[in-house]
């Protein structure tokens, strides 16, 4: 259809119609080009027709063929070239052109814009027009580990040096019966949040927390005074997290133990727990907190043993913010490890549609790492950033003269030791 038949046919239809007709003369002229193209590359290989340049190379008729064009499938005849091998073989030359043609990357963002909107693998064909090749589930996977390999270099392919960190954040989110990741948050000096890497394995244990740790020290991240940490109390990530940064301010997570404790208590009891863990979040300065401390041990001693065990053992990690005597407005991301705990939900919400995660492939890795970037591009500062300089210098004052100590095997930067408060 030339260009006078095309005005002259959508003059004749309607509005709904004149679309359709529009794209369809699109697509003709598009598998034109290509055609053109692959003629062109064919008689620089062979020559012109009845005029053959090359002696190696020659033509061997054409063959049905498909190329993608918006997404859809588009018949072509490509046109066949063989060479001519040295030991008198042939064999045949894929031509450049028609390979970029039939190229996939069209159909694997649509798969992966599908993905990301919600669609569960088998129903992302559904999604698409019937003339849309390769969207069978076989191939929807592997668009999909492919496209998922890019998010896990995306996640650890950041030089973490060129921050400057001040806070960090390890807390771990259950996959599967046999997959746990821990999972580690960064957060800058200027309170920008960043998902930094995790590290799956089969629970919250500290040969998983060593293997995340000593990846972030190797992609540079580090701090020039203490680190301010915020854990939810697993020994395990308190005791490796000392390996590399020995002068560590740790901060128990409140939310965690509150809960902690409130499941040994009766519910009778809950109210005044919450209100005292209340004041604790809100109180500013180490006596005033020590002194709130010191109500929740006379308020847990004659109710239970256990419970008052679980408030003891927290120490000193559990005012730790207080000690720093920073102001109270930045009480509310460093006090627990919510910031970290909301990206789970969300990560959640965006693994809803994996109904079982494969241990014996790298499918989990490819999933948290997509919705992690995901998560990430939904971060603001935290809460009361401006005070953020107060809590920099406190813990500038407080660091710790000591050389960093390096355990065996790992590179220069990487800390080991013990410290406290």
């Amino acid at each position: 259809m030339n260009e006078s038949n095309l005005l002259q046919t959508l003059g004749q239809v309607s509005s709904e119609s004149a679309s359709e007709v529009f794209r369809t003369h699109l697509r003709g002229l598009v598998r034109q080009m290509i055609t053109d193209v692959m003629a062109e590359e064919v008689t620089a290989l062979c020559g012109a027709k009845h005029q053959p340049t090359d002696e190696t190379h020659f033509r061997a008729g054409s063959s049905p063929g498909r190329v993608i064009y918006e997404g859809q499938r588009e018949p072509v005849i490509r046109p066949r070239v063989r060479r001519q091998n040295e030991d008198g073989t042939t064999s045949e030359v894929l031509l450049s052109t028609y390979e970029a043609a039939k190229c996939p990357e069209q159909l694997r963002e649509s798969v992966v814009s599908a993905l990301v909107a919600g669609v569960s693998t088998r129903n992302v064909a559904k999604t698409q027009d019937a003339n849309t090749p390769g969207f069978s589930k076989s191939n929807v996977s592997r668009h999909w580990k492919a496209v998922g390999h890019q998010f896990v270099d995306q996640l650890r392919g950041h030089d973490l040096s060129e921050k400057d960190w001040a806070i960090l954040m390890l807390d771990g989110i259950h996959l599967s019966q046999d997959q746990t990741a821990i999972v580690a948050l960064g957060i800058t000096t200027e309170g920008h949040k960043h998902v930094l890497d995790f590290e799956l394995g089969s629970a919250e244990n500290a040969e998983v927390c060593r293997g995340l740790m000593r990846r972030l020290v190797s992609r540079g991240f580090d701090c020039d005074r203490r680190l301010f940490a915020v854990l939810d109390g697993s020994k395990a990530l308190r005791t490796v997290l000392l390996e590399f940064f020995n002068d560590a301010v740790i901060q128990r997570c409140l939310v965690h133990k509150e809960r902690n404790i409130r499941a040994k208590l009766s519910k009778r009891h809950w109210g005044e727990l919450a209100r005292l863990f209340r004041r604790l979040r809100t109180i500013q300065g180490k006596e005033d907190a020590q002194d709130i401390v010191n109500e929740l041990v006379d308020f847990l001693k004659p109710l239970n043993a256990e419970a008052l065990k679980s408030l003891e053992e927290a120490g000193d990690d559990l005012i730790a913010l207080q000690i720093l005597d920073v102001p109270n407005t930045l009480h509310r991301n460093l006090l627990s490890t919510n910031a970290i705990e909301n990206s789970f939900r969300n990560t959640r919400g965006k693994l809803g549609r994996v109904t079982r995660f494969r241990a014996e492939t790298d499918q989990a890795t490819r999933w948290l790492a997509y919705a992690l970037t995901e998560v990430e591009k939904g971060f603001r500062r935290i809460s009361g950033y401006a005070d953020l300089p107060k809590l920099i210098d406190a813990l500038k004052k407080t660091k710790n003269s000591q050389p960093k100590k390096f355990p065996p095997g790992l590179p220069v930067g990487e800390s080991n030791g013990e410290g406290h408060i």
